[in-house]
């Protein structure tokens, strides 16, 4: 996965790939799609949630240009799988998922492996602003515009990865905080579920 899937697809940063080389994909999805755990794809996982292809969790990662010390926040734990490669690259993750039952399970995962993520269930189209500022924000749903909010709990320095839509497909896009100013770079095309939420596509 690492060479073929990650280091041939632009994927440079040594730590993320030593990341993603290091937790086991097959402990995040349903036990029926387990043989293809490491498939260049994303797969469903329960209320009807997917756990994104693996570059893109690696493209998001490296967009995030973690250097160990950092404090991140990810918005849709999902299956766990994310949470558990940016425990690898940050020193603390806070992650945070509206469906209890995806949190419940992801958390019993996570804390076999890591000791350095907090599960909460909640509306990660806020944020945690009681917990803020992040060094990083790793939204995985396709916002429909710049989140302003989120933008707003960045540390100076600091980015947030997340997918915005347009009309031909969802842009993963970063932002990085200068001050009062954003700057915005866009990485690719790319397919999430929606962001639900206060900030996002609504109340579910």
């Amino acid at each position: 996965m690492v060479e073929r899937q990650l280091r041939r697809r632009g994927i440079r940063d040594v730590r993320v790939l030593a990341a993603m080389g290091s937790v086991p994909r097959e402990r995040f999805v349903p036990r029926q799609v387990r043989g293809r755990a490491y498939a260049d794809s994303a797969l469903p996982i329960a209320e009807g949630q997917t756990i994104s292809q693996p570059w893109i969790v690696a493209a998001i990662c490296q967009a995030l240009e973690l250097r160990g010390d950092e404090r991140v926040l990810e918005v849709g734990t999902g299956s766990g799988y994310s949470a558990a490669v940016l425990a690898q690259l940050a020193v603390e993750v806070v992650s945070i998922e509206r469906h209890e039952a995806l949190a419940s399970t992801a958390r019993k995962e996570l804390d076999a492996i890591v000791a350095n993520v907090e599960v909460l269930v909640g509306d990660g189209s806020r944020g945690l602003p009681e917990a803020a500022p992040f060094d990083g924000i790793a939204v995985h749903a396709t916002a429909p515009g710049p989140p302003l909010t989120l933008l707003g709990q960045l540390a100076e320095g600091g980015r947030l990865v997340v997918p915005l839509a347009e009309v031909e497909a969802d842009i993963l896009t970063v932002f990085r905080r200068r001050g009062d100013q954003f700057s915005k770079e866009s990485i690719g095309p790319c397919r999430f579920v929606p962001l639900v939420g206060e900030e996002g596509f609504g109340s579910p």
